[in-house]
């Protein structure tokens, strides 16, 4: 694991051209429209950014929806995690649990407020069409090459390289040849949703307490009545431990979500369930042991909730899509214990993995990217449940790094009914497709009911500030060598190269396009 002193820099490799596939969400065969490229290797910060711009991945594919042509225009979405309250939904699939656990209880079919399970999430299935019909088999070892023989050259110019430098250098280059990859983009894929909440949260009433305070200023009253003059100091001090009591105060607040995730369970439980974080990364002994269960549960669910065929769910599937990342994992003095990166968040069940949360550990937010489940266990609500712990984990890690505290769900897609869930994870925020600043979604919702496509910032005269104004500091990854796009630009003539390149700096803003390297052979 690098730390932060020792990072790789980023290497995309820009799909030129747009095109128009099938959408998985309205089903329209000509409707989806994207950019995208391929991430051999990228930077945690990197990508935050790049969420930050309304990019995704899917493996080491990462995308960004034409928004203003798109057929469902798809809204960076992020929950708001230190002021999120669970709903009254979201209670009853936690209380659910806990009965399942301490009892072995099982609920008699879905309650009329749980979401449906959506058939497809980021609708990328139309996106690798378009990668599909590319060739983007690379020269790994052209490219680790020219990135190892770039650096050794910087450091030659700057003089300060030793032997030893060179050789750490020859090993940084080596490491980042491994995790290149195969070059190769997954297949076509469905990305798991969260399932959606059912009713607002009530949280005006506190548990149990009125009652209570109403007997007790009841008997408060009798004994004024009966004590006076003299009296009424000692009753004074009775009654005054009843309403100023911290503990007693605090049975006037909701329970937290903690409260309700962590309530103890009887040392004669039915069944024990443990969460496991465990690095993506075949190094990784946990990761390694545990590959054949997860893969096994990822059949299973991929085949009886998505109905695919055996064809497309195989290891090699698998792997690309849920087990190749292109971040590199790093780690940070301030940063969370587990460092940064991706991740599987293993549920394990009485000694076997029901359920599997991918997600990405970034240095402001844990972003979720997909799940899958036993379907057997479909009765407890894994999608709502496995959300509401990864709202927590974001919580946890807060307490440590605190500018890490946003929980990011992917995309929401206001025009695509069963897609609209992910809005009642509140306090909520969407982000506007063209300033990239958050909104509330409370502000964005009247917009999108009357238009599919809507810009959120009201300030007319925004604009993005995090746009490209100066292209020609763009790092590019050129025959061996690192080079400002200014540089490169005069020994390239040919003007669709420079469309590309300009587009692609546009797409990712000035600040990702100074740091990551553009690869261009």
């Amino acid at each position: 694991m690098a730390s932060w002193a020792r990072l790789s820099p980023s290497i995309v490799e820009y799909f030129e051209g747009e095109d128009f596939y099938r959408c998985g969400y309205c089903k329209n065969e000509t409707g989806s429209r994207s950019n995208g490229m391929w991430a051999h290797s990228m930077t945690v910060q990197d990508y935050q950014d790049l969420i930050d711009r309304g990019w995704r991945r899917s493996g080491k594919y990462v995308y960004k929806p034409v928004m203003n042509q798109t057929c469902c225009p798809q809204y960076t979405i992020r929950c708001r995690p230190l002021q999120f309250q669970p709903s009254k939904s979201h209670k009853k699939v936690l209380k659910k649990m806990l009965k399942f656990l301490a009892k072995g209880e099982i609920s008699k079919g879905n309650c009329e407020d749980e979401p449906m399970e959506p058939t497809a999430e980021d609708a990328v299935a139309g996106d690798f069409a378009l990668i599909n019909k590319l060739d983007i088999q690379c020269d790994l070892t052209v490219l680790s090459d020219d990135l190892r023989e770039s650096l050794e050259s910087e450091e030659k110019q700057k003089g300060k390289s030793s032997k030893r430098e060179d050789a750490n250098e020859l090993i940084q280059s080596q490491d980042i040849e491994e995790k290149l990859g195969s070059g190769e983009p997954s297949r076509s894929v469905k990305v798991h949703t969260v399932p959606k909440p059912g009713k607002g949260a009530d949280l005006s009433k506190p548990p149990c307490r009125k009652a209570k305070e109403i007997r007790k200023e009841r008997k408060r009253l009798k004994l004024m009545q009966q004590n006076r003059a003299g009296e009424l100091e000692g009753l004074q001090a009775q009654c005054e431990p009843l309403s100023s009591s911290p503990p007693k105060a605090k049975c006037n607040q909701p329970k937290s979500l903690e409260d309700l995730i962590f309530e103890s369970l009887p040392e004669n439980a039915s069944h024990k369930l443990e969460v496991r974080l465990v690095p993506v990364s075949f190094e990784d002994p946990e990761f390694k042991s545990s590959f054949s269960q997860s893969f096994s549960l990822y059949v299973k669910y991929q085949m009886a909730i998505h109905q695919d065929p055996p064809d497309e769910c195989g290891k090699t599937e698998f792997t690309r899509f849920l087990c190749s990342s292109p971040l590199e994992a790093e780690t940070s003095p301030n940063g969370p214990d587990c460092g940064y990166g991706s991740f599987h968040q293993q549920y394990w069940l009485d000694g076997k993995i029901i359920a599997v949360g991918v997600i990405d550990i970034l240095p402001h937010c844990v972003s979720s990217v997909y799940l899958y489940y036993d379907p057997d266990y479909s009765f407890l609500s894994l999608g709502v449940y496995s959300a509401l712990r990864e709202i927590a984990f974001t919580r946890h890690l807060h307490e440590k790094t605190s500018q890490l505290s946003y929980y990011y769900m992917g995309f929401y897609i206001h025009s695509c009914p069963k897609m609209k869930y992910k809005g009642q994870y509140r306090p909520s925020d969407l982000l506007c497709p063209e300033t990239y600043v958050w909104v509330p979604i409370e502000q964005c919702l009247p917009s999108l009911e009357n238009s599919k496509y809507c810009r959120f910032n009201q300030d007319s005269e925004a604009v993005d500030e995090g746009r490209s104004k100066e292209p020609d500091r763009l790092q590019v990854l050129y025959k061996k060598a690192i080079m400002p796009y200014g540089v490169y630009k005069k020994q390239q003539k040919d003007p669709r190269d420079e469309a590309a390149v300009l587009q692609y700096a546009a797409l990712v803003g000035q600040a990702c396009s100074e740091r990551m390297l553009l690869f261009r052979n």
